[in-house]
Formats: C-alpha cells, structure tokens, sequence
C-alpha cells in the first residue's frame, strides 16, 4: 500500500542523506520525494510516498524519524483529506499532421505547451499523480521522447467549518 509521509526538517546540509538513508536501512522503497523551502526561514518539508506491506513496519518508520535530529515533524497523510499535486515535463514527437489530434487530447488535461521545435512538443502537466499516468499513456503512442516528474508534494486539507444562518422571528 502506497503511503504519504511529509517531515518539516531543518534546512541542513545532509538531513536528506539521513532521512532516506533511514528509509533505505528500513527497506523502504521511495516511489516519489519532493523536497522544498516551507514559509518559515531555514525550515523545509521533505514529502515521501513508500509502498508499505507491514503497517508494523511503518509506525516504527515513523518513530524513528521523529527522532532524528533535524526533523521537526512527520505525519503520515495517506487517510486524511489532502491536497495532492505533482509536475510533469513530457517532451513528445508531433508531427504537423498530428498536431490537431495531439492537441484535443491535451486540452482536457490542462496542460501548457512550454517549448516547440518542427516536431517535437514538450507539455507541462500538473495535477495528482494518476492525472499525470493518464496523460503520459495518452502520449505514448505518439512517441514520448523524454519525460520528467517533480515528486509529489501534500499537504493535509484545511478543515471548512460550515457556518449555519440562525433566522430570527420578529
């Protein structure tokens, strides 16, 4: 079962070596890491998604990234509500006889053109991961020449608080 773990670490030189060299000790496989400054100064959040066969396995995961040094904190976000999202690059043979085909099958998928040669189309594609696996399997058959990925990056949902109107008789 595919798992996303998010860590808040110190920005230090190493801490990603320590980290997945945690998870690589642990025998965890990294399907997708994401590593980027947070809104606070020196601080960054790592995103990980592992597959996990031993829920066992995983708390024990967890404990002992807690005690790393450089880590602030780590959630495992794989059954709460999140927001979810990766990037893609995709560089893609278009002839100028499939350009029109190619292009009704990329409009619905939102993605932007961001470089053109004669024959060759490179697409930015955001969104979930399986959004991007289906993009990328639209294109196959038109010859992908290239193709790379960001990582995903999460982060749990902000819970909507629904506030009832209250009527009152005069």
């Amino acid at each position: 079962m595919k798992r996303v773990i998010t860590t808040t670490v110190i920005n230090q030189s190493g801490v990603l070596n320590r980290v997945t060299g945690l998870l690589m000790k642990r025998q965890f496989n990294i399907e997708s890491i994401s590593v980027g400054h947070t809104e606070q100064p020196g601080m960054s959040k790592m995103t990980f998604v592992v597959n996990v066969e031993d829920e066992g396995k995983l708390e024990q995961l967890l404990k002992q990234l807690q005690k790393q040094i450089d880590v602030i904190k780590v959630n495992d976000i794989t059954d709460k509500a999140m927001v979810m999202r990766e990037l893609a690059l995709i560089k893609v043979v278009t002839p100028p006889a499939a350009r029109n085909e190619i292009y009704s099958i990329v409009e619905p998928f939102r993605a932007t053109v961001v470089d053109m040669s004669k024959n060759v189309t490179t697409f930015q594609v955001a969104g979930d991961p399986e959004k991007i696996e289906a993009f990328i399997d639209l294109m196959r058959p038109y010859g992908i020449k290239e193709l790379t990925r960001t990582g995903v990056s999460a982060f749990v949902r902000e819970t909507q608080k629904t506030h009832t109107a209250q009527l009152s008789i005069l």
